[in-house]
């Protein structure tokens, strides 16, 4: 079986995940990698197979409803204070 080394954009595309999760699973140890001096590659068959195995699903973050969301996530801003004005 022929050998398709992935980048980091390769593989959260194939994934359909953002980049930066790639980049904390493999920090994390949770995929494993492969360095050619200073360049990180993927095996894309053992990502699959240790996912698999461990049963990790690619965590997809929601972002674009923040904003509007049930759970109060509006803006960050902070309230006035309620001091006397002078």
């Amino acid at each position: 079986m022929k050998k398709t080394w992935l980048t980091t954009n390769e593989l959260a595309a194939l994934l359909q995940v953002s980049i930066k999760t790639i980049r904390r699973a493999y920090r994390n140890g949770e995929i494993p990698i492969v360095r050619f001096r200073r360049m990180v590659r993927f095996d894309l068959e053992e990502v699959r197979r240790v996912m698999q195995r461990k049963s990790i699903r690619p965590n997809l973050r929601v972002t674009a409803q923040r904003e509007g969301c049930a759970t109060g996530g509006g803006s960050r801003r902070r309230a006035p204070q309620n001091a006397p004005v002078r």
